[in-house]
């Protein structure tokens, strides 16, 4: 399988090659040149395999320069009992007949991040040695809130890696924040940037771009490479899990083989929805997509006309990781949409950086309206998704997972469509406790305690027990502190490595 950049059909790369070097070289993202197609009967037959027998049917279809050994090392270290707490890995919730919760935030932060990037520095460092690579690689990640710490957490103390993450001061969740701030490891660094999370993905792919720059690392024995969803090796591992939980519904007699479902995913970088789509066109039975945006809802806009716009309010929300104006992801599904039309898709993401906005044209927008539900709801319908989840199950989600039920809910009073679905349920709770308390309770509930505090108070009112990995924050001390303009990350990065 080799790969090809959003931006130029004449690049073509391994799959070890575009996991290590994360964005190709003119700003493309990596996509592979064809995608696998799977059988019933083949879907039917991890019904009754393992989460990793699972990965390794989807993975040694894309990484096919990896052999068997090295892939089935990858997964058999990156998803332990140990790190997610369930031999399931991700398992799937029922709340009623039709709504159905993948929950994928076992893993050790607590988030959907962990599904990809626990396997990540598993990829990279492989993808080092079958590419000769001597250079020390620096992760560069920008991140709205959960992807820094398990970025943080599956790279620390990596041999061959150091890792630098910048996240928007202030915009994210004060547990998020402790985090990372927190982390341990002798290869990494963490800084706030002043501006939201946008300004901070900006500038990590500007420092990617900056060919001068990547000149002087080069000199220093470094090499740049992602562990955002721009990189291949973050996004692969994310088609895995909507197979499982398909395969867990046919284990579980909620479905039968071929039975379609619609699927609904919170989302701001697009990264995870996309691989939905994508198990979709390798032949998983899924019937409607249903993308669900916070008030941020650049997505919802752009699917019901077509017209992505980023110049609009930036709202900060109690759902801060989709918080999220440019959505990159989205330039691999419309490369997928236009069939491969690198050209366009170069015109489009330059309209987007020179003018703030572009308009797809009919043709594909009619392909993606067909495919495509979206629906965004405010931090006031998302505290209610919260409660009344609550109350008609004794369920608890977290805010961006209340994000997605709320926009479900809206999707089946519209449309009365009944089709069994399952949710995205890609935090923990107690990552966001104070909102997820004032939801079942009130202000008054929450005011005056901290977040050690709420923690307590929401394992009691959930009967759910304290990610461990969140408790120990109380202990931890703050090793990071720095704070810079949007315009000096590059500097950040060169203090970080020491180069001049």
């Amino acid at each position: 399988m080799q790969y090809h950049s959003t931006r130029n059909n004449n690049i073509c790369v391994s799959s070890a090659q575009a996991i290590k070097q994360g964005l190709s070289e003119e700003g493309g993202l990596f996509v592979p040149e064809t995608f696998p197609k799977v059988t019933l009967d083949e879907i039917s037959s991890l019904s009754v395999k393992s989460y990793n027998e699972r990965a390794y049917f989807v993975l040694s279809k894309f990484l096919t320069d990896f052999s068997d050994e090295d892939l089935k090392n990858c997964i058999t270290n990156a998803y332990t009992k140990e790190k997610f707490g369930t031999d399931a890995i991700a398992p799937l919730y029922k709340l009623n007949d039709k709504v159905y919760f993948l929950e994928l935030w076992h893993g050790p932060t607590c988030a959907f991040k962990d599904m990809a990037l626990q396997i990540l520095p598993y990829f990279l460092t492989t993808s080092m040695k079958m590419t000769n690579e001597e250079k020390e690689i620096i992760i560069l990640v920008a991140t709205s809130g959960d992807t820094g710490k398990a970025a943080l957490e599956g790279f620390k103390d990596v041999n061959g890696t150091r890792i630098i993450v910048f996240y928007p001061d202030n915009g994210v969740s004060e547990i998020q924040k402790l985090q990372m701030v927190t982390q341990r490891g002798n290869n990494v660094s963490v800084a706030a940037v002043k501006g939201n999370f946008d300004d901070a993905q900006n500038g990590v792919k500007k420092i990617f771009t900056d060919a001068e720059y990547k000149a002087l690392l080069d000199r220093n024995g470094f090499k740049l490479s992602s562990a955002n969803s721009i990189n291949w090796g973050r996004l692969v591992p994310q088609i895995v899990y909507y197979f499982s939980a398909y395969a867990d519904m046919l284990a579980s007699g909620e479905i039968s083989i071929g039975e379609e479902i619609n699927v609904v995913v919170p989302t701001g970088n697009f990264g995870n929805i996309l691989a939905s789509y994508y198990a979709k066109k390798m032949g998983l039975p899924i019937k409607k997509f249903i993308c669900a945006s916070n008030e941020n809802n650049v997505l919802t806009d752009f699917i019901k006309t077509g017209v992505y716009d980023k110049t609009r309010r930036f709202h900060t929300t109690i759902s801060p990781s989709m918080d999220i104006l440019i959505s990159s992801n989205l330039e691999r599904f419309l490369y997928d949409l236009s069939g491969c039309d690198d050209k366009l898709i170069t015109e489009l993401m330059t309209k987007l950086n020179t003018e703030g906005k572009y308009e797809i044209p009919d043709s594909i927008k009619a392909k993606m309206q067909e495919l495509f539900d979206a629906d965004f709801c405010d931090d006031k319908e998302t505290m209610s998704a919260i409660r009344k989840t609550f109350e008609n199950g004794e369920y608890v989600i977290d805010t961006h997972t209340a994000v997605a039920k709320s926009v479900y809910d809206k999707y089946v009073s519209r449309t009365g469509d009944s089709t069994k679905t399952v949710i995205a349920s890609t935090a923990s709770p107690f990552k966001f406790n104070q909102s997820v308390l004032i939801a079942l309770e009130d202000y008054n509930y929450v005011m005056g305690k901290d977040e050690f505090e709420l923690l307590k108070l929401l394992r009691d009112k959930s009967g759910m027990k304290i990610p461990e990995s969140l408790a120990e924050l109380k202990d931890r001390t703050p090793i990071f502190d720095t704070v810079v303009a949007k315009e000096d990350m590059e500097n950040t990065v060169s203090d970080f490595l020491k180069v001049e």
